[in-house]
């Protein structure tokens, strides 16, 4: 008998268990195994006040924030939408069929409400959950910065005079230049010095205009993070102006790190932006192994090529001079304080008759300059030359650029969903939060099945175990029987030995 379904809706739902709806293996349901948000509640307590209007919870709004993330929902507005649609979201938020979903701006309300410190105690608590969970070794830091698109187009940006620009950013509250906050507490050389002073964006002022591959100059910020070496844990993210240098930000998140951690950095791993003069003394002074690609080594194979390296000249500390390929005494000239490093140079007459001068300068005279903590970093220098600090670079591009390939890609990293630099950060304390939160629960043992978890020691010794059993089995069969059998054997466990191995 041909069944017809009914077309009269139900009056009333009884007995829906929305738990039974979410399929056991779903993504969110370990999330919310791993996770309790309701540490949200004891961290934004203070903010709110005992009378007056009760609040949606706010372990329910970081919830939709993480939504908003992690499903790459285009925008609040969308996301309210969808949820009374998703079974799985409703679980999630633990909302029953016939709950009222909270408006957008309860959203904007909250960011406004718990502010950037909110958010990165979020994050920290996610970094602190991987370190409970044995993901974060942290003694190794691979660190590296991205541009993130401003929510503001070209058409946006004004340009003028400095002073006129100036003031107009003083008039919208655009964020200005901070000492401490742009990492020049580490020295004079690690000074950073605002560009584009001559432009602004008037839809978001904080953003600058830098120019950046194919779509040219507009208005950006720049994201820095530091990654754990271990499994690929975000351990410290700061978000600044896109002018910003990498290099200022090496030793901020250093320190963040080993706050978020609690483990002291033993190696730091960067490309050539972070290998100055500065990182490699601040380096060597805090007992941190410099794994940075150098800097001053790469400008001089593009710009001095055919020249006398400074390694080519001996420096005499007995008479502190350098003793240069020709012969020649170059004495100690001048000493330039702001930058910490002292000039020598044996003088236009002597240059000027030397033999090899054209090995040596294209200038009237040949000059070598050293640092007053030369010997930190030449340290630094040769541990940056090394074959393991090569091998930690090469990891670093998988690490850093997979990092921020999977916050592009699904978790809307590379454009600025709302304006101004305080919600940027917050945007990008979220997605770290929801990175972090990824490894965790790829990481977190297999309950599905009914297989069990080996550890290596155990997965090897199956190997070994399996690899004699075949060697035995092959001295009683056939060639031919042999091979076959063999084949189906090494499928067979090879496939159970990979389910249960540890992940």
């Amino acid at each position: 008998m041909m069944g017809q379904q009914s077309k009269q809706g139900k009056l009333f739902h009884c007995h829906v268990d929305l738990n039974r709806r979410v399929r056991a293996d779903h993504p969110l349901r370990k999330v919310k195994e791993a996770v309790d948000f309701s540490f949200v509640r004891g961290e934004v307590a203070h903010l709110y006040g005992r009378n007056g209007n009760e609040s949606v919870d706010p372990a329910v709004i970081l919830k939709m924030l993480f939504l908003l993330f992690y499903e790459d929902v285009s925008s609040e507005r969308e996301l309210m939408r969808v949820i009374p649609e998703r079974l799985d979201w409703l679980w999630f938020l633990d909302y029953d069929l016939d709950d009222e979903i909270p408006d957008h701006s309860v959203l904007s309300k909250a960011r406004t409400r718990w502010g950037e410190e909110g958010f990165e105690r979020v994050f920290v608590q996610s970094v602190q959950a991987c370190v409970r969970a044995g993901l974060v070794d942290g003694k190794k830091l691979h660190v590296d910065s991205s541009l993130v698109s401003a929510n503001a187009s070209r058409d946006s940006v004004v340009k003028g005079p400095p002073e006129w620009i100036g003031a107009l950013k003083a008039a919208y509250g655009a964020q200005e230049k901070k000492l401490e906050e742009w990492g020049q507490t580490a020295g004079p050389a690690n000074a950073y010095e605002p560009t584009n002073d001559s432009m602004m964006s008037m839809s978001d002022p904080d953003a600058v205009a830098v120019r950046h591959g194919p779509e040219g100059s507009r208005p950006r910020y720049k994201c820095h993070r530091g990654v754990d070496d271990a499994a690929g844990v975000i351990t410290a993210t700061q978000t600044t102006r896109s002018d910003v240098a990498d290099g200022v930000k090496l030793m901020p998140l250093v320190e963040q790190h080993e706050r978020n951690t609690g483990s002291g950095v033993e190696v730091a791993v960067g490309d050539a932006t972070y290998g100055t003069v500065a990182n490699f003394r601040e380096c060597a002074q805090r007992g941190i192994e410099s794994h940075m690609a150098d800097l001053h080594l790469k400008n001089r194979q593009h710009s001095y090529r055919g020249i006398f390296d400074e390694e080519a000249f001996v420096y005499d500390a007995t008479s502190d001079s350098y003793l240069c390929p020709g012969g020649q005494r170059l004495q100690r000239r001048k000493h330039k304080q702001k930058r910490r490093i002292f000039e020598y140079a044996a003088g236009r007459k002597l240059c000027g008759v030397c033999a090899l001068k054209g090995q040596c300068t294209r200038s009237a005279e040949r000059s070598v300059r050293r640092h007053e903590d030369h010997e930190w970093i030449e340290q630094a220098r040769t541990q940056a030359g090394s074959a393991a600090a090569r091998r930690d670079r090469r990891r670093r591009k998988h690490l850093m650029e997979g990092s921020f390939a999977q916050s592009s890609n699904q978790h809307h990293f590379k454009r600025s969903r709302w304006r101004r630099l305080w919600r940027q950060r917050i945007q990008d304390y979220l997605i770290a939060a929801v990175q972090n939160i990824a490894i965790l629960i790829q990481h977190a043992p297999r309950r599905a099945t009914g297989i069990g978890r080996l550890s290596r020691a155990a997965y090897r010794h199956a190997a070994d175990t399996l690899s004699a059993g075949l060697h035995h089995l092959a001295r009683f069969l056939t060639p031919v029987t042999c091979f076959v059998r063999l084949h189906r054997v090494l499928f067979r466990n090879l496939h159970l030995a990979l389910c249960s191995r540890e992940v």
